[in-house]
């Protein structure tokens, strides 16, 4: 594998950490401790492409590969965790619709999810299906031209305050819900049609410059034509787009890592204790050496997931899953040795490592928890043949 970036590359990180820099750092810990959700820097990272990186060039996407959108991930992270991962869901979202929707459903829609003008959510976690998400029971009941939704969902990014819902329900007809996974399709639905009601926003330990709500569906009719792909291959369409979710948020959780280790190995460095700065002690030089070592691991790791995504590999959804528990472990591993090296200064507000720590926990779980991802990974090498996965 090629390691080394090329020139448009190091452009997208560039233009990334600028953006980063300027319009997500500052204002980072505002919006966490406000609960501020911040649709007008959406809108300018919309102006630069960040809000479709990876949607088709032919509806006004960037078309980027899914390894040059880790990349800008990455450094978008850096500058407010929280925020980059939202739009790591409407990148997302976005690319559902554009890759699945009808010409007139990505010709009416994606043009204002493109520009940041219009914010997508993705709606697949009910209740009783989180992990098990085959076993969820919205149900969309077949009405002449229309489907009928009815159910809830609940852990919702940006419901309340986005425009579109992408949402897997259970096709029902005459005979009632179609069972397994293959009964379930796949719905671009308005955030604002009759019958939608949201829950209260959720009191988060983290990502709180997000909203987070329940989402209750009562008789929503859905047109068939805002159907993704054919009938009952919703499910497939959403494990496709959380193989490139996964990629996600194993990268945004490497960038808060990067983030949390440059400002511990500055921080130790003016720190001084028993006559000189803290970092002339080798017990803290060796948690920064191995917060190092663990963080390149996780960040190439991803990398060659996002490529292996980017060529169609067979083993590509594995790799996914093996870069997201990877990564998102060690990205709070890290964080959390940020802390401690830090003391007290880390657990207070004045300085960003807890809130570092408290984001990038959930990265933990969503996207499939990571024992979801050890489930994925220990099925195929347990199966024949697994030596093209574990070498």
């Amino acid at each position: 594998m090629d390691f080394e970036l090329d020139d448009d590359q190091i452009a997208y990180i560039d233009t990334a950490r600028q953006f980063a820099a300027k319009a997500l750092a500052p204002r980072a810990a505002e919006w966490d401790a406000e609960a501020i959700f911040p649709k007008d820097v959406l809108r300018e990272a919309g102006d630069l492409g960040f809000m479709a990186l990876y949607t088709p060039e032919s509806v006004g996407g960037m078309g980027l590969s899914r390894l040059d959108a880790s990349l800008i991930f990455e450094e978008l992270a850096g500058g407010c965790t929280s925020t980059a991962a939202f739009m790591t869901i409407h990148n997302m979202a976005l690319w559902m619709i554009a890759t699945f929707g009808s010409e007139a459903l990505r010709e009416g829609i994606c043009p204002t999810l493109v520009s940041g003008e219009k914010l997508a959510s993705y709606c697949l976690t009910e209740p009783g299906a989180g992990s098990d998400a085959a076993s969820l029971r919205t149900t969309a009941r077949i009405d002449g031209d229309d489907y009928v939704l009815n159910g809830q969902k609940v852990f919702i990014s940006g419901a309340g305050d986005t425009d579109i819902l992408v949402v897997m329900a259970r096709v029902a007809d005459g005979d009632g819900p179609r069972p397994g996974a293959k009964g379930i399709s796949s719905f671009v639905v308005p955030a604002d049609a009759e019958g939608i009601t949201y829950g209260r926003k959720e009191a988060k330990m983290g990502w709180n410059s997000q909203p987070t709500r329940a989402i209750t569906f009562e008789d929503v009719r859905v047109p068939v034509g805002n159907r993704l792909g054919a009938e009952g291959e919703g499910f497939k369409i959403a494990m496709k787009g959380l193989d490139g979710g996964r990629i996600n948020i194993a990268t945004t959780a490497v960038g808060t890592a990067q983030t949390a280790l440059e400002t511990t190995a500055r921080y130790v460095q003016e720190r001084q204790q028993f006559g000189g700065p803290i970092s002339q002690f080798q017990s803290v030089q060796f948690k920064l050496a191995d917060m190092a070592t663990e963080l390149v691991a996780a960040r190439q790791m991803v990398r060659m997931a996002a490529a292996r995504l980017d060529a169609q590999h067979p083993e590509a959804t594995v790799y996914c899953a093996m870069a997201k528990r990877f990564a998102t472990d060690v990205a709070f591993a890290v964080c959390n040795e940020a802390v401690q090296v830090h003391g007290g200064y880390g657990y207070i507000r004045e300085y960003p490592l807890e809130r570092h720590l408290r984001d990038v926990r959930v990265h933990q779980i969503l996207e499939g928890t990571n024992e979801i991802m050890r489930v994925i990974v220990s099925r195929r090498v347990l199966m024949e043949g697994a030596t093209e996965v574990i070498r």
